[in-house]
């Protein structure tokens, strides 16, 4: 669906939520060494990506996890602040995955951030960490589409295609997005 009127409610289940939640951890966790390396006593984006790891594993959706959230959205703040670009995307990431269990069963081209900005984020940081190599990049997302189970696409292929912008970072962004609903067809 190329575009969607914004009053139109897709359906979302439990276990879809989860589904979406789980790639999205995935997907953000392996950039956390970056994180960690740049700032080894911050363990506000793996306390985000932890909490959501919770619901994945079949607890309730929790204000752990917002708050998780926003306390990974103040470490990439921080690191961006501070210069520290591939530790920023990759709180980024965290901040994404955390996100991903309140993904809105809104038909917006936004809501695709939730799905798939951790592996777009964590793509980027690992490009960032490698000296901008964008071949990193695209084979992380390489990685990441590889993650996506049949329910992700499934939950995907419900909104609009993946919103324009976003720097390097949405480019990768709409590079998976256009890649796992080619999987679909």
């Amino acid at each position: 669906m190329a575009a969607a009127d914004d009053k139109l409610t897709i359906e979302l289940s439990v276990p879809e939520l989860r589904a979406v939640a789980g790639y999205a951890v995935a997907c953000a966790r392996p950039a956390l060494a970056i994180f960690e390396r740049v700032r080894p006593d911050d363990r506000r984006p793996r306390a985000a990506i932890d909490a959501a790891q919770v619901f994945v594993d079949g607890a309730k959706r929790s204000k752990a996890i917002r708050d998780g959230a926003w306390a990974a959205h103040r470490a990439y703040q921080e690191t961006r602040d501070a210069g520290q670009a591939a530790a920023s995307d990759a709180a980024r990431a965290a901040v994404a995955a955390a996100s991903a269990a309140f993904l809105h069963p809104l038909a917006k081209a936004t809501q695709v951030l939730h799905i798939l900005g951790s592996a777009a984020h964590a793509a980027r940081a690992f490009e960032l960490d490698a000296g901008d190599d964008r071949n990193v990049g695209a084979d992380y997302i390489e990685r990441a589409r590889g993650l996506a189970d049949p329910t992700v696409v499934g939950v995907l292929m419900r909104y609009p295609y993946a919103p324009s912008g976003g720097g390097r970072a949405g480019e990768l962004l709409r590079r998976l997005d256009a890649s796992l609903r080619s999987l679909d067809g």
